[in-house]
């Protein structure tokens, strides 16, 4: 359906992510991985979706001036917000350990923005899910960052790995965004993005 509609374009995913790799797949979008490091620095009066639509442009516009024609760069940024605080990805284990500790038996909001660039127009959309936890043990928590070694992911957790079956007592939002991408949002603003340009 998707490749049908973007068959005159070349789609780039800007993201070293599996997670978001293989969305892209079950999408069944043909696309091209192409990475340019950035550093990821936000103005601090920021918060919430503020701050992933501020770096998900800057990903798309590193890229832009790369970019031909008939390409859509598809960049994307997650944090973790609790507490009035953003969440990224840990520094090392301690850090993990700090964050999955501070979230135990709260609620939390997993937010990812997505950036859409061609030479011609630029489109920032974000999506938001409330996340529950369960009350965790340290050891737990021990149990989870020495086998599962979460140390890649925004908040210090995969809701698709064993934490994400013992530890979340309810989800309100996209299952999907939590993993890393909205994809439901992501096929239909890419298809809109192409069908408008």
């Amino acid at each position: 359906m998707l490749k049908n509609i973007l068959k005159d374009y070349s789609i780039i995913l800007a993201s070293g992510s599996p997670r978001r790799q293989q969305f892209m797949k079950e999408l069944g979008v043909d696309f091209e991985i192409r990475l340019k490091e950035v550093e990821e620095i936000y103005p601090d009066t920021l918060k919430e979706a503020e701050i992933t639509d501020f770096l998900a442009q800057l990903k798309a516009d590193s890229l832009k001036e790369t970019l031909s024609d008939n390409e859509i760069v598809i960049t994307s940024d997650t944090i973790v917000w609790h507490e009035n605080k953003a969440l990224g990805k840990p520094t090392d284990y301690d850090d993990a350990f700090a964050m999955l500790q501070s979230m135990s038996g709260k609620t939390h909001e997993v937010i990812t923005s997505v950036c859409l660039m061609s030479t011609t127009k630029t489109e920032v959309f974000n999506t938001t899910t409330r996340v529950t936890f369960h009350t965790l043990k340290d050891e737990e928590i021990k149990y989870y960052l020495d086998n599962y070694k979460p140390f890649d992911k925004a908040g210090s957790y995969g809701i698709q790995e064993w934490i994400g079956l013992v530890a979340i007592a309810n989800i309100e939002g996209s299952y999907a965004n939590v993993v890393g991408m909205p994809v439901d949002k992501v096929y239909h603003h890419l298809t809109n993005f192409v069908v408008k340009k």
